[in-house]
């Protein structure tokens, strides 16, 4: 296992191999102590082809908060590597200065003080920007969505993903890739498809029927002279961390040698430089990098993960661009004879003060957004407590969902998915129904209301821990630990499967979780066809409203051990 020492000397080489140099270039920003639009999209171009990656936007049209994870623990070989680095740590291991740009974009440490310095980050029309502004310097280059775009607002559970679809459009991509779209049912995706303009792809996704893939594996384009192959990977796991009564005649998984198969077959048609757009999440990434010959790099979604640098493994570079629009990956590329001789990366944060919006993009948006501005806006309540999601085992928002739970439908337990998705709301913040929705908004957020053995409950915290802490990331199938209201546990993450959970005991009474009796568990978001219960967001705002002011205590209900 390669230590932290070890893989930042390995990191800075091959940064001096192959000309990426982000990091230094956000020392500079820190040291010069003020931002300008022009030092943000600064960079040195190199070669002939550029890539421009954005991932997992989560229907963020607008600039948002949002406070990256305080805990993301990595197990097997990937324990202690990034993305598993978080706060200090973070910061010593990429060089970079506390309370710096960089250190309010990409860690979590002093987020509410830096974040009224630093403003909101984000916006599609600030993404714009960005985006054009490499065009114009690289009129070539490829611009490559890594999914989960169209869900996760108010307006696009309302017009069903068509608000990004419309306004994305702007930005003219050249290619996605998918998870949480098929949330809105096959059938339209397939409709929006149709009338995409660009490429749809997943080369892990099979009709079951017929056993035959469902959409294009891959798109060839050449640029600067190269001929360029962007291969597809879709979620691999939507089955089961989501509803497949949605899209019943569809399969997916990883298919490690589908995804070999595509690289040789691209390379026999051509291909100088082969690129996986996936939605794999990182460490399942970092594994097929080390698995499957032939990739030269691998754009990263799912994880959220942000990065300031390349992570390789072998010939292989791994670029992680973050979420929610926070950030936009350039990477530039010297193909030369079919081999890349160099690569040279920034992650480029989009702080939404500093960079200036599109303004057709704005129109746009703005235009999406009208029919519903009054219900956007209406104020719910006012939080005096940071209201964050990321994080392995909790987050604000959620310990505020979980309360509405328990409040609201009478429970003694509260289950929450471990969602990535949602950002963050500062303290004395008004908590507006747009804020609601980013943090609940989907198309089965019914709020169910149930009974369940104390053994029951076990069995299903181990298979969600299971998911997240198994040491083979193909196994890995979900998001974060269920959040869980009401009841707190111990977690041992070094245990196998069945023996990490233990000492659950139920926080009113203080008694232990009795395997033999029942409780009253609610939750929402259930993949079970017709579930029933109101939607979350109306039981969520029930609560906010009830308390007026939102103040959520630390959680300690959760003992980690072997972290």
């Amino acid at each position: 296992m390669i230590s932290r020492r070890d893989f930042l000397q390995a990191t800075v080489a091959a940064s001096a191999i192959v000309g990426a140099s982000g990091v230094g270039r956000w020392s500079q920003l820190a040291a010069q102590q003020r931002l300008t639009q022009e030092q943000l999209l600064a960079f040195q171009p190199l070669g002939n082809v550029t890539l421009i990656h954005i991932t997992d936007l989560h229907a963020q049209l607008k600039p948002v908060w949002f406070r990256e994870p305080e805990i993301n623990i990595g197990v097997g070989e990937a324990s202690g590597l990034p993305p598993h680095v978080t706060g200090a740590d973070f910061l010593k291991l990429f060089n970079l200065k506390p309370g710096s740009p960089e250190a309010y974009a990409l860690t979590y440490q002093d987020f509410s003080a830096l974040a009224k310095g630093y403003g909101k980050m984000g916006g599609l029309d600030r993404c714009a920007t960005v985006v054009n502004a490499i065009r114009a310097e690289r009129p070539n280059a490829l611009l490559l969505d890594g999914g989960d775009t169209w869900n996760g607002s108010f307006t696009a559970e309302k017009t069903r993903g068509q608000d990004v679809v419309n306004t994305m459009a702007l930005l003219k991509p050249d290619a996605m890739t998918a998870h949480w779209e098929f949330t809105y049912g096959k059938e339209r995706v397939d409709e929006i498809i149709e009338g995409l303009g660009f490429a749809f792809l997943g080369a892990n996704i099979f009709n079951n029927e017929w056993d035959e893939p469902a959409y294009k594996p891959y798109k060839m384009f050449e640029r600067g002279g190269v001929k360029i192959a962007v291969i597809g990977q879709a979620f691999p796991y939507l089955p089961i961390a989501n509803p497949k009564w949605m899209f019943p005649t569809l399969s997916f998984g990883i298919r490690q040698d589908r995804v070999q198969a595509m690289v040789q077959e691209t390379r026999a048609a051509g291909a100088e430089l082969v690129v996986l757009l996936s939605h794999n999440g990182f460490d399942v990434d970092r594994k097929l990098a080390a698995e499957v010959e032939g990739i030269d790099v691998i754009l990263s979604g799912h994880t959220h993960d942000a990065l300031p640098e390349p992570i390789r493994v072998g010939k292989t570079a791994i670029i992680a661009s973050g979420s929610n629009g926070k950030f936009i990956s350039r990477i530039d590329l010297d193909v030369q004879g079919g081999a890349v001789k160099g690569l040279r990366h920034k992650l480029i944060p989009v702080f939404s003060d500093v960079i200036q919006p599109d303004k057709a993009v704005s129109a746009v948006i703005a235009k999406e957004r009208a029919p519903f501005e009054a219900q956007l806006s209406e104020v719910l309540g006012h939080t005096d407590s940071l209201l964050y999601r990321r994080g392995n085992f909790n987050g604000t928002w959620d310990d505020l969902i979980c309360n509405a739970l328990i409040s609201q439908r009478d429970a003694d337990v509260a289950l929450s998915p471990g969602f990535r998705w949602g950002p963050s709301l500062l303290p004395g913040d008004p908590i507006t129904r747009e804020d609601l929705f980013n943090a609940t908004g989907m198309s089965y957020p019914a709020a169910y209301r149930t009974e369940m053995t104390g053994q029951f409950l076990h069995t299903v915290l181990e298979d969600v821990a299971d998911n997240l802490f198994n040491p083979d990331p193909y196994y890995q199938q979900g998001g974060d630990m269920v959040r869980v209201g009401g009841m707190g546990y111990k977690i041992d993450i070094t245990k196998p499967q069945g023996q990490r959970i233990t000492d659950m005991t139920l926080l009113k009474t203080g008694a232990p979780i009795d395997p033999g009796k029942s409780y009253v568990v609610a939750g929402w978001a259930s993949i079970n066809q017709n579930t029933e219960g109101p939607p979350i967001s109306d039981v969520v705002e029930a609560h906010i409203r009830s308390m007026g002011r939102v103040q959520i205590d630390p959680n300690k209900s959760v003992q980690v051990v072997g972290a």
